[in-house]
């Protein structure tokens, strides 16, 4: 991605941080990655955006050839991340499944089984474009801001590039909204996912109850 200048410059980030990267992006704006495991493991509620952040991404790097990254990115989102993000309003901007098991016989990518080209080539590696999913730029909050929806790509510059350098297509990109309401003491949420504008799946409200 830096050699073909769609960011400036990019750093681990340490042991002493929680997060794993920074970035910077071709705008100067500093995107933070955190990486975790399969989003449906308990580690998936344990993030932090740090003050530094102008954009920050969730990277799930699920590499058990056993797992279901759909089944995941739904359990991820939607009952660990979304309770966290309106609990502690900690917001992200969007989350990518990526690693190095898609594409492979173990996990057979859809986008590239029939579109070969549609696969990046980097030193010995082939790889498939990533799913990416774009969140709201607003924490969702019964009273001020009950229905806030995804951004669009572009306005995620990490996410954008990483679509441009890795040949995702426009009808691929997932976008999350929310919905939160109260009902008695109970603080519910609905997440809806949509591609293409069209919704491909839904939850019922369903309360906000972190261990």
């Amino acid at each position: 991605m830096q050699d073909r200048e769609l960011i400036q410059d990019w750093e681990s980030a340490g042991e002493a941080n929680r997060h794993d990267y920074s970035v910077t992006l071709k705008s100067g704006k500093i995107a933070i990655i955190e990486l975790k495991g399969c989003l449906d493991g308990n580690n998936t509620n344990i993030f932090e955006r740090p003050p530094q952040a102008q954009e920050f991404i969730i990277w799930s790097v699920c590499s058990n050839p056993g797992a279901d990254p759909r089944h995941n990115a739904w359990s991820g989102i939607h009952t660990r991340l979304s309770a966290e993000i309106i609990s502690r309003e900690q917001r992200i901007d969007g989350v990518m499944i990526w690693d190095m098991v898609c594409g492979t016989i173990g996990r057979k990518c859809p986008k590239t089984e029939e579109h070969k080209t549609r696969i990046t080539e980097v030193g010995p590696f082939t790889l498939p474009p990533p799913c990416i999913y774009v969140m709201p730029a607003t924490i969702a909050s019964p009273r001020n801001n009950p229905n806030p929806t995804a951004q669009k790509l572009e306005e995620v510059e990490i996410l954008s590039a990483f679509s441009e350098c890795f040949k995702c297509l426009p009808e691929e990109i997932s976008y999350v909204d929310f919905s939160v309401e109260h009902r008695g003491a109970e603080t519910m949420r609905t997440t809806k996912i949509k591609r293409a504008g069209v919704v491909q799946q839904e939850s019922s409200p369903t309360a906000i109850r972190r261990s």
